[in-house]
């Protein structure tokens, strides 16, 4: 049940990140690699159509998070969805731990719609401080920890676990200097 639990976390927490890319790793190591199986009802991802919309989904998705202003727009259209895909993919983890499927679900939305707060409330000081250049940066560097975490989580839920902890310390250090460097930018430019 451990692993399980950390897998469904491990799978939940960057779904508020990117909520496409864990599905779509989850529903190919289900199909083609392994170390995942998904039980009724969650197997619909791994279907041909499940995997044929997370890739759609995750196109769309890649492209518009890139795009100063737009990923804003993204970011509140993906409020409900990101924590949504949290809880699926913690439900679908721990179908046959024993766990109950509304703490399952509960756990899955508190862990991705914390992720996704804070993406959300971040990117508009990156935004403000990079006059959007630097929002396609943060944008692949969310992306890659998604991917990274997501199949880690698969793989070795434990070293997931720590990888997502270094991220969080991270990127709490990361938005304290951008905080930072707008307020600083925001006092030099504020007339006397």
């Amino acid at each position: 049940m451990e692993q399980a639990f950390l897998t469904g976390l491990g799978l939940a927490a960057p779904a508020g990140l990117n909520a496409y890319l864990p599905l779509l790793i989850v529903a190919i190591a289900d199909r083609f690699v392994g170390g995942i199986t998904l039980d009724r009802p969650y197997d619909i991802l791994s279907s041909n159509l499940g995997i044929g919309l997370l890739v759609v989904l995750l196109t769309i998705e890649l492209v518009v998070d890139k795009i100063p202003a737009i990923d804003h727009l993204n970011d509140l259209v993906q409020s409900a969805i990101r924590p949504s895909a949290g809880a699926y993919l913690m439900m679908a983890s721990t179908v046959d731990t024993g766990l109950d499927p509304v703490v399952a679900l509960l756990i899955g939305l508190a862990s991705a719609g914390g992720v996704h707060a804070v993406k959300a409330s971040a990117r508009p000081a990156v935004t403000v401080t990079t006059g959007g250049m630097g929002n396609p940066l943060v944008s692949m560097v969310e992306d890659g920890i998604a991917a990274t975490v997501a199949i880690l989580a698969i793989a070795a839920p434990i070293v997931a676990m720590v990888f997502l902890a270094v991220a969080l310390l991270l990127a709490i250090w990361a938005a304290r200097w951008v905080g930072r460097r707008a307020r600083r930018r925001t006092a030099t430019s504020s007339p006397p």
